[in-house]
């Protein structure tokens, strides 16, 4: 099993002024203790869950391209980029640059959205789902037009493009491993199965299993070897040595990890409470990420 780290909240002591070298200590550790892929939000404002909207929020891909500069081997990625906060073009150039950047490690992260109190304040359009759904499959279409080097046109319901050039190419090829965020059974899980290289559900074991074998089944459907996508859960945890106030045990992570593990899951990304507080990403390191590398099957990405 592979294990990813999101950092959702910025929120950590010394104020503003040291989110930036916070930011650098904690991407630093992760890459070095071994976290296989490094997270951060498609978000403006802070999200209910992790705390009010007024609390410190970057933008995603700034962020990325920072962390692309301090660290040396996991992947970069938006867990998941909201579709009506850029046009295709930019979304392809973004992710291109940032993998070019980078060096080749990135996934390029992408879902429907859905906070309209945020796109409201700040004066994003957010259209109907329905929409937003046939936004996410055009730029889905583009993007793959593009990173195969068609450079012709493209015509879609929602957008259009005259040529559709992208140089320089991703570095990842045939292109970023693609994964789109979201459980819906209808349509989100079958643009995976038509699009993407990668999922991410939340929820416990019973429901990471339902989600997969409905993934399953629009494979079947459309063609596609289930096998070549990456399962991915998302989950949020406290993490101590002793287990204090609630938090679990490295042996109870690992526990926890094996149960994701045998619902399906390739990869387990998660937010670590305090993670301003290296030592914890240190005992992951230590203590976790040894213990999992044989848990569930082995992931079709790199």
């Amino acid at each position: 099993m592979k294990l990813g780290l999101q950092i959702s909240s910025f929120t950590w002591p010394g104020g503003d002024a040291e989110i930036g070298p916070t930011l650098a200590r904690v991407v630093r550790t992760a890459d070095e203790v071994g976290f296989d892929s490094i997270w951060v939000m498609d978000h403006f404002f802070q999200i209910r869950g992790n705390g009010p909207p007024e609390d410190p929020m970057l933008e995603g891909f700034t962020t990325l391209g920072y962390a692309a500069g301090l660290t040396k081997r996991a992947r970069l990625g938006l867990m998941v980029g909201g579709i009506h906060y850029r046009q295709p073009a930019l979304w392809i150039k973004a992710a291109t640059t940032l993998d070019v950047l980078a060096g080749g490690r990135t996934y390029f992260g992408i879902g429907a959205a859905w906070n309209i109190e945020e796109s409201n304040a700040l004066g994003f359009a957010f259209p109907e789902l329905r929409d937003r759904f046939g936004m996410l499959e055009e730029t889905l279409q583009m993007a793959h037009q593009a990173w195969r080097g068609d450079d012709g046109p493209y015509e879609g319901q929602y957008y259009q493009a005259g040529r559709l050039l992208n140089h320089p190419q991703s570095l990842s090829r045939p292109h970023p491993p693609i994964i789109i965020g979201g459980g819906g059974e209808q349509k989100t899980l079958r643009l995976v199965a038509q699009y993407a290289d990668a999922c991410n559900i939340f929820g416990g074991p019973d429901n990471l299993q339902h989600k997969y074998d409905v993934l399953r089944g629009h494979c079947e459907r459309l063609g596609r070897d289930y096998d070549t996508i990456e399962k991915s859960n998302l989950a949020g945890i406290s993490i101590t040595t002793d287990g204090a106030d609630g938090s679990l045990t490295p042996a109870a992570f690992v526990d926890r990890l094996g149960g994701w593990a045998d619902a399906g899951s390739m990869h387990t990304i998660f937010s670590v409470r305090d993670v301003w507080d290296v030592s914890k990403l240190e005992l992951i390191g230590r203590d976790v990420i040894p213990q999992v590398r044989d848990l569930g099957d082995r992931s079709p990405i790199d």
